[in-house]
């Protein structure tokens, strides 16, 4: 069978692929990828985040602020709704889908998912957003926190040096050279890498029975079709025993 024809199959539309690894190791184009290919939903985990810290640069509240940060979050309504290539993503009503891709709301959404309030709010939405299956999840906690019972969980990393000179040629496509140079890319990364992994409340780390996918040495259709794979093998595991299993 063909990967694409498994989507015809109940099971597969009550999937849930989780991608989880670190900052700008491609986990948003694999997931749209695996989305548009396996007839699901993509849910961008990420983007709740950016949304979050829009508001609270917004609001002037400092990133260091966690009873501020929570009491926001108590009147913040965020949404993704589907569109054809990327998520909209709405903000308490407003689209804001085109204002949360800048470097200064990125680096601020990173700040702010290190308070265990924030995250345990965001967690609940996610939860909600994905139980009926169906949806790929990308992040940096779905298959250890969000969803640990995730039937496929790919955890996507690179080298840091890979990682921070694609994020440096997205933004150069984008339009005019950007202000900073690679090797502030890279070292933002790695800052972003060390708060990631080392914060208290679910540390970056890959599940236990996640598939690593090391794209560093990989073009990006060896990537996906990586992906592809990983995704059909569980579809077709699935299959043979009949059926599909998640909770959150």
């Amino acid at each position: 069978m063909s990967a694409s024809s498994f989507s015809s199959f109940p099971l597969a539309r009550k999937i849930i692929v989780a991608i989880d690894g670190p900052a700008g190791a491609g986990k948003s184009t694999i997931a749209r990828h695996l989305a548009r290919h396996f007839n699901l939903l993509n849910l961008e985990t990420g983007a709740m985040y950016r949304a979050f810290a829009l508001k609270a640069l917004r609001a002037d509240i400092p990133l260091q602020d966690s009873q501020r940060l929570e009491a926001l979050a108590a009147e913040t309504v965020i949404r993704l709704e589907p569109g054809e290539e990327d998520n909209r993503v709405l903000l308490d009503g407003e689209d804001v889908t085109g204002l949360i891709r800048n470097q200064m709301v990125t680096d601020a959404a990173s700040q702010v998912s290190v308070w265990p309030a924030i995250r345990a709010w965001l967690v609940s939405l996610q939860q909600r957003m994905g139980a009926e299956g169906g949806v790929v999840m990308e992040g940096r906690d779905i298959g250890t926190v969000v969803f640990p019972h995730a039937e496929v969980k790919i955890f996507l990393d690179a080298a840091p040096e890979v990682r921070g000179l694609r994020r440096y040629d997205q933004v150069a496509q984008l339009g005019p050279a950007p202000a900073i140079q690679p090797e502030e890319v890279i070292r933002d990364l790695r800052a972003r890498d060390e708060r990631d992994r080392n914060r208290a409340d679910s540390p970056l780390k890959p599940a236990s029975d996640a598939v690593l996918l090391d794209s560093t040495h990989l073009t990006l259709d060896e990537v996906v079709a990586a992906a592809e794979a990983i995704v059909t093998a569980k579809l077709a595991q699935l299959h043979h025993d009949g059926g599909v299993g998640h909770a959150s």
